[in-house]
């Protein structure tokens, strides 16, 4: 210290002599005090320190050996603190997930849903007995053995409670929601009346009674006036119309709303697209191989069944019958659906290393997912077909896609498959193996959370879309719209906002 007024006086070299490294280096618990008594002590002015001053020294001293010792519980305490905080700041997956997007789902009259499986069984009902489901209570209905029964997997996971694990949470206030769930059987409806009704339904006129025309329009007359729906003209709603020509009498009606399809064959591009709706994949309609990956019990090389003779681009079909109907080792067959058909199928796909999938009257059918859940490897022949979940499944993993302009050259399609390895076709099952519950929807895990996931991530487009069009004024249609991804012009919009 110096007094007032007088320059400082020069420092006097310290007094404490360092001594030379020891050969080894001590630990580093006892090297720690030494260090910073040395620096201390230089810091130190050159007057001997008072006593008090030592003291707190010695006390800081002996309080910060005893935090840094390793049996130390403060220590550990404060590592364990210090770890977890780098380990959370460092993990990509330390994140807490998104919050579900929130679904109403609308209350429809029943007509619409379990109605239409009564309709449904009423119409097959054999003659001279009663039809079993007209007694069933609404919760013990099944739905028909169907290719189409997404729209039943979707509808019965929203009416459970509870807290899962999924992307969407089903909210009973509308004024929460973020989408809207409109649950008509759409598909189901489409096949009510049989093609063939038995001899109970002409008699009674159960069949002739269903109109799915009118129970589209009957629909439409209920939604069009909900508030939520001419909010913002159905953008926000989301249909599931998976057969190609479910909802077909009013679909234009309803073209903003997100679609859940299994793909564009019957729709227009102002109708449809991948941006705005979800593609999901057929039900399975033959049993899941429960076997592991192999191919020594799949002698046949090539398999398919079913018709023969489709139109628009199932043309192909015919072309590849005559190709491949004397072909060594391939099973081609004509065949229709019903119980024997489904049958064979399932011997002939679990026993066949590789499965047929030409395009029928729509790109894609059941018969892929079939193919898929028998470790049967498709190959696709299917120029425009639309897949499920491609965002997270790599199809050219697990399945071979053939041009169609190739696979109908004589003997094109044999030649390439034989030259496919054994260990090749193994690689393909395991992979299909790891995606395998992503088609077969009575896996807890399996399409139904997939399909959820998919819908959520349309909802920021959707606000996006919602709050564009408020601030729009009416646009000349003599250029393309390229921000239009099937939205209507602003003149179609009402104004209830």
């Amino acid at each position: 210290m110096w007094e007032r007024g007088r320059p400082p006086r020069k420092p006097r070299p310290s007094p404490i002599l360092v001594p030379p490294p020891p050969p080894s280096p001590p630990p580093r618990a006892n090297l720690l005090p030494r260090s910073l008594l040395a620096l201390a002590a230089r810091a130190m002015p050159s007057r001997r320190p008072s006593p008090v001053l030592l003291l707190l020294l010695a006390l800081a001293l002996a309080l910060l050996f005893l935090l840094l010792s390793p049996s130390s519980p403060s220590a550990s305490r404060l590592s364990r603190s210090l770890a977890s905080g780098s380990a959370s700041a460092s993990s990509p997956h330390a994140a807490a997930p998104p919050a579900p997007v929130k679904i109403y789902m609308y209350d429809l009259p029943t007509k619409f849903t379990y109605g239409v499986v009564r309709s449904y069984t009423a119409a097959r009902a054999p003659s001279g007995s009663a039809d079993a489901a007209a007694v069933l209570p609404d919760e013990q209905l099944r739905y028909p053995g169907h290719q189409h029964s997404a729209e039943w997997w979707l509808f019965k996971d929203l009416l459970r409670r509870g807290p899962r694990d999924r992307p969407v949470a089903r909210v009973d206030d509308p004024r929460d929601a973020d989408l809207f769930y409109v649950p008509f059987f759409s598909s189901l409806s489409l096949v009510v009346n049989p093609i063939r009704p038995p001899a109970a339904a002409n008699a009674s006129g159960v069949a002739a009674a269903y109109s799915d025309e009118a129970m589209q329009e009957e629909l439409l007359e209920w939604l069009e006036p909900q508030p939520y729906w001419r909010r913002h003209s159905g953008r926000d709603h989301v249909f599931i119309c998976q057969d190609p020509n479910a909802l077909y009498k009013v679909i234009d009606r309803i073209s903003n709303a997100v679609f859940l399809v299994s793909d564009f064959g019957r729709l227009r591009s102002d109708q449809a697209s991948l941006v705005k709706d979800v593609i999901l994949p057929y039900s399975h309609r033959i049993n899941s191989f429960k076997g592991d990956i192999g191919v020594d019990g799949r002698p046949s090389l090539l398999f398919f069944m079913g018709n023969r003779y489709r139109k628009e681009g199932g043309k192909v079909r015919d072309a590849l019958f005559q190709i491949l109907e004397n072909e060594e080792d391939v099973t081609i067959k004509h065949g229709a659906q019903s119980r024997e058909s489904r049958r064979a199928a399932t011997r002939g796909m679990h026993s066949s290393k590789f499965c047929l999938h030409p395009a029928g009257d729509t790109p894609s059918a059941c018969r892929l997912f079939d193919a898929l859940v028998s470790l049967c490897v498709p190959v696709i022949v299917s120029d425009y077909i639309e897949l499920p979940f491609e965002d997270v499944i790599d199809y050219s993993n697990i399945s071979i896609f053939v041009e169609t302009s190739k696979a109908v050259l004589p003997g094109y399609l044999t030649s390439m498959l034989r030259r496919v390895s054994s260990e090749r076709i193994l690689e393909y099952q395991r992979e299909i193996k790891k995606v395998k519950r992503f088609f077969e929807y009575e896996d807890p895990n399996g399409p139904v959370n997939e399909i959820w996931r998919q819908v959520s991530l349309k909802a920021p487009l959707i606000k996006l879309l919602t709050n564009r069009n408020k601030r729009l004024f009416e646009r000349g249609t003599n250029r393309t719209d390229c921000s239009c991804i099937c939205s209507t012009n602003p003149t179609e919009m009402t104004t209830d906002r």
